[in-house]
């Protein structure tokens, strides 16, 4: 089983109604999540850990994630509300105002024993769960659970406007990247991070450290990974006509995942094996994956069925 550990909450998306008059639609959403629901949509077996209200928007999100197949066995149930987030598009890109004060997500603790992690394969972090003191001081209680055995995937899938000490903010990315075995970050997060350091040097430094595998998404210009042994790699993205780009990354890092689980190279040590060609399968099909919910509103990723095809295409 695959494991996403972070944040479920409710996107408030633009939408119009017939009249032309602008409303704002309820979507259920979270990063962490979103990628817990592509991967299982996808067929992997895979379980959400974190914060879910018990009131009305929560009630939502329970029923999305297991209308998806996503198992909440390990997922924390609680009467504090939901975090809600109210989305605007500007130049292309999803821009987002939170209200996360005293929510489930944000409240969440790990409970140590909680978790059979010898039945775990990878645990997915990141996102605003890891913007605030408690959410990060808890996931890292939880990595160091595992002891070692459970490959860390990481997606910090940066938030800015929720960010009030940034030197803290990248010194504790920075810190989850050193622990990950997979890190995927898209070129708008690197540069929040970094600044306009080279990717090739930064994943360079990373892979001598001990990560796996990172990769870097560039939205429609496509993505580029660094692996010890398969090298660098680029691939592109199918064009599409793009209605929404909301959890396109997310749905990125779940193909990603799940390509990874279906080659067999989810594993710590088997990922250190991965060839070039399987880095270039993987990169493809999350590619498109993503591409698939750019063309539908909110996130929305894509299942198996729709995606067969695709994984037999790219050999």
């Amino acid at each position: 089983m695959i494991l996403s550990c972070g944040d479920a909450l409710i996107d408030f998306v633009p939408a119009k109604l017939a009249d032309g008059r602008d409303v704002l639609r309820p979507v259920v959403g979270g990063s962490c999540l979103n990628v817990a629901v592509g991967l299982a949509r996808l067929g992997a077996p895979t379980g959400f850990v974190g914060g879910i209200s018990t009131d009305l928007f929560g009630t939502m999100v329970a029923a999305h994630a297991e209308g998806s197949d996503v198992d909440l066995r390990y997922a924390t149930r609680s009467a504090d509300q939901t975090t809600l987030a109210f989305v605007r598009h500007v130049g292309g890109e999803a821009q987002y105002a939170f209200y996360d004060a005293e929510t489930a997500a944000r409240k969440w603790t790990f409970r140590p024993g909680s978790i059979p992690f010898a039945d775990i394969d990878a645990i997915h972090v990141g996102s605003t769960t890891l913007i605030h003191e408690q959410g990060a001081r808890e996931t890292r209680a939880m990595m160091a659970a595992t002891q070692g055995a459970v490959t860390i995937s990481f997606d910090p899938n940066c938030r800015p406007n929720l960010v009030t000490d940034k030197a803290a903010y990248v010194a504790g990315m920075d810190e989850f990247a050193a622990r990950a075995d997979l890190i995927k970050m898209s070129d708008v997060d690197f540069d929040y991070l970094h600044g306009h350091d080279d990717y090739a040097a930064r994943a360079a430094a990373l892979l001598a450290r001990g990560t796996g595998l990172v990769v870097i998404t560039r939205g429609p210009k496509g993505a580029l990974g660094w692996h010890a042994q398969a090298g660098a790699v680029e691939v592109a993205v199918p064009k599409v006509n793009v209605v929404d780009t909301i959890g396109a990354g997310d749905t990125f890092q779940a193909g990603m995942l799940f390509a990874l689980r279906k080659l067999g190279r989810i594993g710590r040590e088997a990922l250190r094996g991965l060839s070039e060609a399987e880095l270039r399968k993987v990169l493809a099909f999350a590619g498109a994956c993503a591409a698939v919910t750019c063309t539908r509103e909110g996130a929305d990723p894509p299942r198996w069925s729709e995606m067969a095809a695709t994984w037999d295409r790219l050999g």
